[in-house]
């Protein structure tokens, strides 16, 4: 098409206006991309984030290899089996997912989540040594304990080691200090209110914890086996140990008493009241064959004389050599 002479060519004014927008799009690109990987922006990054000397970059390997978003979403990506994690660490503090984690199956109580409390490292973490200014700190782990407490959870156990819980609970921090833009969203809808689950304050949950038992209780419980069933009920031991040979967490009760037990370190132990005492207190005295050191917490602190030795007759019921 040829140009009137004296006039501008008008496809040559389209050429040169369309070269000037792609370019003005390329500058903008180019722009973008480069804000994009500025820290200026104010997300964190996982390789900055530790806990107890756990890398968060370890913990997402951790998370994707036991394919937790077939399940899980973070940041709305993933599957909505279970729920959001993306700020579970803020709202229920490492003491409650260490108690969590390696026991899935069941929901912790009280009890499990003091245990873990009493480690150096998770109260340094969680800033407080207290497990009633624990719960004030987490409210959302007051909650779980006071309505979901010891209940079945449909989750299973699975077969983390102790440094998988470490490296896992150090990516779940990471998560719940990233900017979500307001993620998860609130619903909002005229006329109706979305109030959060009634929590049971700390103190509360100490006096029900403390509330004696009623005189059918207090018949039962005369007999130390029952007393021993049901302290190892209430304080989380069943979530990890069964009551036959079967193995979860930890191994399995069924004929524990009075029989020999390898050990890690080559050497073997007779399963009896002493050591079975020894082992509740400081399970780092005889760590059995198989299984990792630091994963069971001390009891020490937790249980007396008189709770351990119901448990040891709680065991010794389940079946052994010395009968």
């Amino acid at each position: 098409m040829s140009c009137v002479k004296g006039q501008p060519c008008e496809e040559g004014k389209k050429r040169r206006i369309a070269i000037a927008v792609l370019g003005l799009m390329a500058l903008i690109f180019i722009g973008l991309s480069f804000a994009s990987f500025l820290d200026s922006r104010g997300q964190v990054v996982p390789d900055k984030v530790e806990y107890a000397g756990h890398d968060a970059v370890q913990g997402k390997r951790v998370f994707q290899s036991y394919n937790c978003m077939g399940c899980h979403t973070i940041v709305g990506n993933g599957a909505y089996f279970g729920p959001d994690l993306t700020n579970i660490y803020a709202k229920t503090g490492p003491a409650w997912l260490e108690a969590f984690l390696p026991s899935a199956s069941r929901w912790p109580t009280r009890t499990a989540v003091q245990v873990q409390l009493q480690k150096p490292e998770i109260a340094a973490e969680a800033g407080v040594d207290s497990i009633d200014a624990y719960f004030d700190k987490y409210p959302a782990a007051a909650e779980r304990v006071e309505r979901r407490s010891a209940h079945a959870t449909i989750m299973p156990n699975l077969p983390f080691s102790s440094d998988e819980i470490g490296q896992l609970i150090s990516f779940l921090k990471y998560t719940s200090q990233m900017d979500t833009k307001g993620w998860p969203p609130v619903p909002q809808v005229d006329g109706l209110s979305f109030q959060q689950a009634t929590q049971m304050p700390a103190a509360a949950m100490s006096a029900s914890a403390a509330t004696p038992p009623s005189d059918d209780d207090s018949a039962a419980l005369v007999d130390p086996v029952a007393l021993g069933a049901q302290l190892a009920e209430e304080n989380g031991c069943t979530a990890c140990h069964a009551a036959d040979s079967e193995t979860l967490v930890g191994p399995g009760w069924g004929g524990l008493y009075g029989s020999d037990r390898a050990l890690e370190d080559g050497t073997s132990a007779h399963a009896d009241e002493p050591y079975l005492i020894e082992s509740i207190m400081d399970p780092e005295a005889h760590i059995a064959a198989g299984f990792d050191a630091g994963v069971m917490p001390p009891y020490a602190e937790i249980l007396d004389a008189e709770q351990v030795g119901a448990i040891v007759a709680y065991l010794r019921s389940l079946g052994g050599e010395e009968q």
